[in-house]
Protein backbone atom coordinates (compact mmCIF):
# COMPACT_ATOMS: atom_id res chain seq x y z
CA UNK A 1 0.00 0.00 0.00
CA UNK A 2 2.71 2.39 0.66
CA UNK A 3 5.05 1.30 -1.93
CA UNK A 4 7.87 0.77 0.28
CA UNK A 5 10.60 -2.31 0.58
CA UNK A 6 10.41 -4.84 3.58
CA UNK A 7 13.92 -3.13 4.99
CA UNK A 8 12.35 0.49 4.49
CA UNK A 9 13.46 2.74 7.56
CA UNK A 10 11.22 3.91 9.73
CA UNK A 11 11.62 7.41 7.80
CA UNK A 12 11.52 6.41 4.78
CA UNK A 13 7.90 4.70 6.05
CA UNK A 14 7.27 7.97 7.28
CA UNK A 15 7.90 9.94 4.36
CA UNK A 16 6.40 7.59 2.13
CA UNK A 17 2.93 8.15 4.19
CA UNK A 18 3.33 11.36 3.91
CA UNK A 19 3.13 11.63 -0.12
CA UNK A 20 0.11 9.44 -0.40
CA UNK A 21 -1.65 10.87 2.74
CA UNK A 22 -0.81 14.35 1.28
CA UNK A 23 -2.13 13.20 -2.06
CA UNK A 24 -5.47 11.34 -0.95
CA UNK A 25 -6.44 13.63 1.91
CA UNK A 26 -10.40 14.56 1.73
CA UNK A 27 -9.52 18.39 2.28
CA UNK A 28 -7.76 18.01 -1.21
CA UNK A 29 -10.66 15.56 -2.85
CA UNK A 30 -13.77 16.80 -1.79
CA UNK A 31 -16.71 14.68 -3.19
CA UNK A 32 -14.43 11.90 -3.65
CA UNK A 33 -15.41 8.50 -1.63
CA UNK A 34 -11.84 6.43 -3.79
CA UNK A 35 -9.66 9.21 -2.03
CA UNK A 36 -11.00 9.30 0.78
CA UNK A 37 -10.79 5.27 0.77
CA UNK A 38 -7.25 5.49 -0.34
CA UNK A 39 -6.62 8.06 2.31
CA UNK A 40 -7.87 5.40 4.92
CA UNK A 41 -5.80 2.50 3.61
CA UNK A 42 -2.42 4.32 4.04
CA UNK A 43 -3.18 5.36 7.11
CA UNK A 44 -4.34 2.20 8.57
CA UNK A 45 -0.86 0.61 6.64
CA UNK A 46 1.22 3.42 8.57
CA UNK A 47 -0.13 2.56 11.61
CA UNK A 48 0.88 -1.04 10.97
CA UNK A 49 4.37 -0.76 10.05
CA UNK A 50 4.68 2.24 12.55
CA UNK A 51 4.48 0.03 15.71
CA UNK A 52 7.42 -2.28 16.43
CA UNK A 53 5.26 -5.06 17.24
CA UNK A 54 3.06 -5.03 14.57
CA UNK A 55 5.34 -4.80 11.82
CA UNK A 56 7.40 -7.96 13.00
CA UNK A 57 4.06 -9.70 12.88
CA UNK A 58 3.33 -8.52 9.53
CA UNK A 59 6.64 -9.21 8.17
CA UNK A 60 6.08 -13.21 9.59
CA UNK A 61 2.70 -13.64 8.95
CA UNK A 62 1.29 -10.96 6.47
CA UNK A 63 -2.20 -9.44 6.81
CA UNK A 64 -3.00 -12.36 8.75
CA UNK A 65 -0.88 -11.69 11.59
CA UNK A 66 -2.15 -8.30 12.41
CA UNK A 67 -5.55 -9.38 13.24
CA UNK A 68 -7.23 -7.13 10.54
CA UNK A 69 -5.47 -4.23 11.17
CA UNK A 70 -5.36 -3.33 7.16
CA UNK A 71 -8.76 -3.80 6.99
CA UNK A 72 -9.63 -0.89 9.82
CA UNK A 73 -10.68 -2.91 12.50
CA UNK A 74 -7.14 -2.55 14.24
CA UNK A 75 -6.36 0.90 13.00
CA UNK A 76 -5.11 3.45 16.02
CA UNK A 77 -4.95 6.86 14.64
CA UNK A 78 -3.52 7.84 18.33
CA UNK A 79 -0.49 6.85 16.44
CA UNK A 80 0.25 10.24 14.87
CA UNK A 81 -1.88 11.68 18.02
CA UNK A 82 -3.24 13.57 15.10
CA UNK A 83 -2.74 14.08 11.34
CA UNK A 84 -1.20 17.37 11.82
CA UNK A 85 1.64 15.67 13.46
CA UNK A 86 2.92 14.54 10.39
CA UNK A 87 3.25 17.91 8.67
CA UNK A 88 4.03 19.99 11.36
CA UNK A 89 8.10 18.33 11.21
CA UNK A 90 8.19 20.20 8.19
CA UNK A 91 5.84 23.39 7.91
CA UNK A 92 6.27 24.37 11.29
CA UNK A 93 2.62 24.79 11.86
CA UNK A 94 0.62 21.82 14.24
CA UNK A 95 -2.87 22.40 13.07
CA UNK A 96 -3.64 21.36 9.52
CA UNK A 97 -6.56 20.22 7.36
CA UNK A 98 -8.89 21.45 10.42
CA UNK A 99 -7.61 18.83 12.77
CA UNK A 100 -5.29 19.14 15.88
CA UNK A 101 -5.92 20.40 19.74
CA UNK A 102 -5.97 23.82 19.46
CA UNK A 103 -8.70 25.85 20.44
CA UNK A 104 -9.28 28.52 23.32
CA UNK A 105 -6.58 29.26 25.52
CA UNK A 106 -7.18 29.12 29.06
CA UNK A 107 -6.71 33.07 29.83
CA UNK A 108 -5.16 32.24 33.55
CA UNK A 109 -1.70 31.67 33.47
CA UNK A 110 0.43 30.63 36.35
CA UNK A 111 2.67 33.92 37.15
CA UNK A 112 6.34 34.08 36.49
CA UNK A 113 9.33 32.82 39.01
CA UNK A 114 11.59 35.54 40.92
CA UNK A 115 15.21 35.50 41.73
CA UNK A 116 16.81 37.19 44.98
CA UNK A 117 20.84 36.87 45.56
CA UNK A 118 21.17 37.32 49.37
CA UNK A 119 25.01 37.75 51.29
CA UNK A 120 25.63 35.93 54.25
CA UNK A 121 28.21 36.55 57.01
CA UNK A 122 30.16 33.06 57.45
CA UNK A 123 28.20 32.68 61.08
CA UNK A 124 25.11 32.79 59.29
CA UNK A 125 25.13 30.14 57.14
CA UNK A 126 26.57 27.74 60.07
CA UNK A 127 24.14 28.56 62.08
CA UNK A 128 20.95 29.91 60.09
CA UNK A 129 19.82 32.99 60.23
CA UNK A 130 16.30 34.89 59.78
CA UNK A 131 16.57 37.74 56.88
CA UNK A 132 14.12 40.26 55.54
CA UNK A 133 14.09 40.20 51.55
CA UNK A 134 13.06 43.18 50.35
CA UNK A 135 12.30 43.35 46.20
CA UNK A 136 9.16 43.85 43.59
CA UNK A 137 6.91 41.71 42.51
CA UNK A 138 3.80 42.34 40.58
CA UNK A 139 0.51 41.60 42.34
CA UNK A 140 -3.21 41.29 41.78
CA UNK A 141 -4.56 45.02 41.44
CA UNK A 142 -6.97 46.14 44.01
CA UNK A 143 -9.31 48.00 42.29
CA UNK A 144 -10.28 45.39 39.40
CA UNK A 145 -9.34 42.43 41.81
CA UNK A 146 -7.08 41.25 38.89
CA UNK A 147 -9.73 40.78 36.43
CA UNK A 148 -8.51 43.68 34.20
CA UNK A 149 -11.35 44.88 33.50
CA UNK A 150 -13.23 48.22 35.26
CA UNK A 151 -16.27 47.94 37.47
CA UNK A 152 -16.02 44.28 37.25
CA UNK A 153 -17.29 43.51 33.94
CA UNK A 154 -16.91 40.26 32.51
CA UNK A 155 -14.49 40.08 28.90
CA UNK A 156 -16.43 40.12 25.85
CA UNK A 157 -16.31 37.53 23.05
CA UNK A 158 -13.37 38.33 20.60
CA UNK A 159 -14.80 39.85 17.34
CA UNK A 160 -11.85 38.74 15.63
CA UNK A 161 -11.95 34.76 16.09
CA UNK A 162 -15.28 35.14 17.18
CA UNK A 163 -14.45 34.06 20.50
CA UNK A 164 -12.68 30.92 19.11
CA UNK A 165 -9.05 31.45 20.08
CA UNK A 166 -8.25 30.82 17.01
CA UNK A 167 -7.89 32.33 13.48
CA UNK A 168 -7.83 30.01 10.20
CA UNK A 169 -5.68 31.29 6.87
CA UNK A 170 -6.37 29.20 3.41
CA UNK A 171 -2.77 28.53 2.07
CA UNK A 172 -3.55 26.30 -1.52
CA UNK A 173 -5.22 22.98 0.15
CA UNK A 174 -4.06 24.00 3.72
CA UNK A 175 -6.18 25.01 6.26
CA UNK A 176 -3.95 26.56 8.72
CA UNK A 177 -5.33 27.91 12.64
CA UNK A 178 -2.84 30.15 14.19
CA UNK A 179 -3.41 31.93 17.70
CA UNK A 180 -5.71 34.95 17.45
CA UNK A 181 -3.59 37.76 16.87
CA UNK A 182 -6.08 40.22 18.98
CA UNK A 183 -7.03 37.95 22.04
CA UNK A 184 -3.84 35.60 22.49
CA UNK A 185 -5.69 32.68 22.36
CA UNK A 186 -8.09 33.44 25.23
CA UNK A 187 -11.09 33.94 23.22
CA UNK A 188 -11.93 36.90 25.02
CA UNK A 189 -10.72 40.14 25.51
CA UNK A 190 -11.67 43.27 27.94
CA UNK A 191 -13.45 45.59 26.90
CA UNK A 192 -13.43 48.67 28.82
CA UNK A 193 -9.92 47.85 31.21
CA UNK A 194 -9.24 48.95 34.67
CA UNK A 195 -7.77 52.38 34.55
CA UNK A 196 -5.34 51.16 37.45
CA UNK A 197 -3.95 48.11 35.28
CA UNK A 198 -4.77 49.56 31.84
CA UNK A 199 -5.87 45.91 31.68
CA UNK A 200 -3.53 43.64 33.22
CA UNK A 201 -4.84 42.95 36.18
CA UNK A 202 -1.47 43.35 37.68
CA UNK A 203 0.75 46.13 39.01
CA UNK A 204 4.35 46.80 40.16
CA UNK A 205 4.37 46.42 44.17
CA UNK A 206 7.42 46.12 46.86
CA UNK A 207 7.28 43.73 48.73
CA UNK A 208 8.90 41.96 52.00
CA UNK A 209 9.11 38.34 53.46
CA UNK A 210 10.96 37.28 56.00
CA UNK A 211 12.91 34.37 55.10
CA UNK A 212 14.39 31.59 57.50
CA UNK A 213 18.02 30.97 56.33
CA UNK A 214 18.26 26.63 57.68
CA UNK A 215 21.74 25.91 59.64
CA UNK A 216 24.52 24.28 57.15
CA UNK A 217 23.74 26.26 53.74
CA UNK A 218 26.81 26.40 51.68
CA UNK A 219 28.09 29.57 49.04
CA UNK A 220 25.26 29.20 46.33
CA UNK A 221 22.52 27.47 48.15
CA UNK A 222 19.29 28.25 46.32
CA UNK A 223 15.72 28.38 48.60
CA UNK A 224 12.75 28.23 47.02
CA UNK A 225 9.70 30.20 48.45
CA UNK A 226 6.46 28.97 47.11
CA UNK A 227 3.75 30.92 45.40
CA UNK A 228 5.83 34.29 46.70
CA UNK A 229 6.24 35.04 43.22
CA UNK A 230 4.25 37.07 40.71
CA UNK A 231 1.19 37.07 40.46
CA UNK A 232 -0.73 34.93 38.31
CA UNK A 233 -2.38 36.70 35.07
CA UNK A 234 -6.67 36.71 35.42
CA UNK A 235 -6.34 34.17 38.25
CA UNK A 236 -3.94 31.90 37.45
CA UNK A 237 -1.85 30.44 40.29
CA UNK A 238 1.41 32.71 41.81
CA UNK A 239 5.26 31.55 40.59
CA UNK A 240 7.67 31.48 43.26
CA UNK A 241 10.49 33.04 44.43
CA UNK A 242 14.17 31.71 44.57
CA UNK A 243 16.60 33.09 46.68
CA UNK A 244 19.97 32.40 45.72
CA UNK A 245 23.05 32.57 49.21
CA UNK A 246 26.18 33.82 48.72
CA UNK A 247 28.28 33.29 51.72
CA UNK A 248 31.70 35.22 52.49
CA UNK A 249 34.73 34.05 53.69
CA UNK A 250 35.42 33.62 57.17
CA UNK A 251 39.37 35.05 58.57
CA UNK A 252 40.52 32.00 60.17
CA UNK A 253 38.32 28.85 59.04
CA UNK A 254 38.07 27.20 55.63
CA UNK A 255 34.83 24.73 54.98
CA UNK A 256 34.52 21.96 52.60
CA UNK A 257 31.39 20.29 53.14
CA UNK A 258 30.69 19.78 56.56
CA UNK A 259 33.77 20.46 57.61
CA UNK A 260 36.12 23.26 59.06
CA UNK A 261 39.62 24.12 58.81
CA UNK A 262 42.24 25.93 60.21
CA UNK A 263 45.89 26.63 60.74
CA UNK A 264 47.59 27.52 64.14
CA UNK A 265 51.26 27.83 65.15
CA UNK A 266 53.07 26.62 67.70
CA UNK A 267 56.67 26.83 69.32
CA UNK A 268 59.50 24.38 68.80
CA UNK A 269 59.28 23.90 72.62
CA UNK A 270 55.63 23.37 72.36
CA UNK A 271 56.32 20.72 69.46
CA UNK A 272 59.12 18.83 70.92
CA UNK A 273 57.47 18.73 74.63
CA UNK A 274 54.12 18.45 74.08
CA UNK A 275 51.20 21.06 75.26
CA UNK A 276 48.16 21.97 75.56
CA UNK A 277 46.88 24.94 73.70
CA UNK A 278 43.43 27.33 73.09
CA UNK A 279 41.95 26.83 69.83
CA UNK A 280 38.98 28.68 68.70
CA UNK A 281 35.99 27.14 67.26
CA UNK A 282 33.19 29.08 65.51
CA UNK A 283 30.80 28.84 69.17
CA UNK A 284 33.52 29.22 72.02
CA UNK A 285 37.35 27.98 72.81
CA UNK A 286 38.68 24.75 72.76
CA UNK A 287 41.31 23.10 74.65
CA UNK A 288 44.24 20.84 72.49
CA UNK A 289 46.57 18.63 73.02
CA UNK A 290 49.50 18.86 71.23
CA UNK A 291 51.81 15.57 71.20
CA UNK A 292 54.90 15.12 72.67
CA UNK A 293 57.35 15.08 69.27
CA UNK A 294 54.76 16.78 67.05
CA UNK A 295 55.67 17.63 63.22
CA UNK A 296 55.15 20.66 61.15
CA UNK A 297 51.75 20.11 59.11
CA UNK A 298 50.41 17.47 61.83
CA UNK A 299 46.95 18.18 61.55
CA UNK A 300 44.52 17.24 64.37
CA UNK A 301 41.03 16.17 64.55
CA UNK A 302 38.20 18.24 66.85
CA UNK A 303 35.38 16.32 66.53
CA UNK A 304 31.82 17.57 65.90
CA UNK A 305 33.13 21.55 66.04
CA UNK A 306 32.27 21.72 62.64
CA UNK A 307 29.35 22.76 60.46
CA UNK A 308 25.78 21.57 61.60
CA UNK A 309 24.01 18.73 58.72
CA UNK A 310 21.25 20.65 56.93
CA UNK A 311 18.09 19.90 57.53
CA UNK A 312 19.88 16.42 58.92
CA UNK A 313 21.95 15.72 62.33
CA UNK A 314 25.17 16.11 63.53
CA UNK A 315 27.70 18.36 62.91
CA UNK A 316 30.88 17.90 61.28
CA UNK A 317 34.64 18.27 62.50
CA UNK A 318 36.87 20.87 62.80
CA UNK A 319 40.91 19.97 61.24
CA UNK A 320 43.63 21.90 63.16
CA UNK A 321 47.09 22.01 61.30
CA UNK A 322 49.66 22.57 63.66
CA UNK A 323 53.18 24.21 61.81
CA UNK A 324 56.11 25.19 64.44
CA UNK A 325 57.39 28.41 64.13
CA UNK A 326 60.89 28.84 64.18
CA UNK A 327 62.21 31.54 66.26
CA UNK A 328 64.18 34.99 63.90
CA UNK A 329 65.32 37.16 66.57
CA UNK A 330 67.06 34.97 69.54
CA UNK A 331 68.76 36.21 72.19
CA UNK A 332 71.96 35.26 73.63
CA UNK A 333 70.62 32.76 76.31
CA UNK A 334 68.44 31.26 73.97
CA UNK A 335 70.90 30.92 71.02
CA UNK A 336 73.64 29.73 73.98
CA UNK A 337 70.92 26.78 74.66
CA UNK A 338 69.97 25.94 71.07
CA UNK A 339 73.61 25.57 70.46
CA UNK A 340 73.66 23.38 73.50
CA UNK A 341 70.61 21.31 72.28
CA UNK A 342 72.27 20.79 68.69
CA UNK A 343 75.21 19.15 69.80
CA UNK A 344 73.35 16.48 71.91
CA UNK A 345 70.48 16.29 69.44
CA UNK A 346 72.03 14.86 66.34
CA UNK A 347 69.31 14.80 63.17
CA UNK A 348 70.47 12.92 59.59
CA UNK A 349 69.40 15.64 56.77
CA UNK A 350 68.19 13.36 54.32
CA UNK A 351 65.06 13.69 51.99
CA UNK A 352 62.32 11.46 53.16
CA UNK A 353 59.87 10.39 50.40
CA UNK A 354 56.01 11.92 51.77
CA UNK A 355 53.18 10.06 49.65
CA UNK A 356 49.79 11.50 49.23
CA UNK A 357 48.12 8.54 50.51
CA UNK A 358 50.78 9.37 53.62
CA UNK A 359 49.44 12.99 53.68
CA UNK A 360 45.88 11.65 53.58
CA UNK A 361 46.05 9.20 56.76
CA UNK A 362 47.92 11.56 58.97
CA UNK A 363 44.88 13.87 58.05
CA UNK A 364 42.30 10.96 59.13
CA UNK A 365 44.10 8.97 61.57
CA UNK A 366 44.57 11.08 64.27
CA UNK A 367 41.83 11.05 66.97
Amino acid sequence: MLGVQRGATDQEIKSAYRKLAMQFHPDRNPNNPDAEEKFKECSEAYAVLADVEKRGMYDRFGHAGVGGAGAGAGFDPTVFHDFSDIFGEFFGFGDLFGGGRGGRRNRAQRGADLREDINLEFEEAVFGAEKKITYRKQENCEVCGGSGSAGGKAPVSCRTCGGRGQVRYQQGFFSIARTCPACQGAGSVIGDPCTKCKGEGRVLQPKTIDAKVPAGVEDGTRIRFSGVGEAGIHGGPAGDLYVILHVKEHPFFAREGNNLYCVVPISVTQAALGAEIQVPTLESEHMLKIPEGTQSGTVLKIRNKGVPVLNGHGKGDLFVEVRVQTPTKLTKRQRELLQELQGITPVENKPQRHSILDKMKDVFGQA
